[in-house]
């Protein structure tokens, strides 16, 4: 056969294929992260929520609001098969969250069954906060000023927004925010 006719038939094969499996959409600039996962310090790469919408929040297990990780859970459990994420990132900013990862992970997993990803214990404001929120901050202008403050990311890697520790899981402009970007295209 005409080397031609295979290039005819891998086109033609190609071109039946949806437009994500041709092209994947490519990792936005935000999510160019990389940090270990909270229970085994396993390095997750921020990337594999590309597409996703990704509700971000800095946590603390002996905050007042602690009570946040079980409205959380359930809403990463009522939307994550809508493509909704919600990234827990512990921190001792506020002087209230455990020393170790061990006692972090269950905590939250043991108090509030918290299933949603969550990332080790990392520094979220102030001169010394890890990259990724340094781009939420510059992309809102807005620094945690206390915990479970939330950044909400659309599907397309744009910063939509940030929340402050007093906006709850269920907060009615939170939920209409992350209906509003699930229901954008990836």
């Amino acid at each position: 056969m005409h080397p031609a006719f295979y290039a005819f038939g891998f086109a033609l094969v190609a071109s039946s294929l949806p437009a994500a499996a041709q092209n994947p959409p490519a990792c936005p600039a935000v999510l160019q992260h990389q940090f270990p996962r909270l229970q085994d310090e396993a390095p997750q790469n921020l990337c594999q929520y590309t597409g996703k919408v990704v509700l971000v929040v800095n946590t603390a297990s002996y905050c007042g609001f602690a009570g946040q990780f079980e409205g959380l859970e359930a809403l990463y459990a009522k939307q994550k098969d809508k493509g909704l994420v919600v990234l827990g990132f512990p921190s001792n900013d506020f002087a209230q969250e455990a020393k170790t990862s061990k006692e972090i992970a269950d905590f939250c997993f043991n108090t509030y069954g918290v299933k949603f990803p969550m990332l080790g214990k990392s520094v979220v404001s102030g001169a010394g906060k890890n990259a990724f929120y340094a781009e939420l901050v510059k992309a809102t202008g807005q620094e945690p000023r206390w915990n479970f403050y939330k950044y909400l990311i659309d599907r397309k890697g744009q910063v939509v927004d940030s929340y402050n520790s007093m906006t709850g899981p269920d907060s009615p402009k939170l939920v209409a925010a992350i209906d509003k970007a699930l229901a954008q295209k990836p």
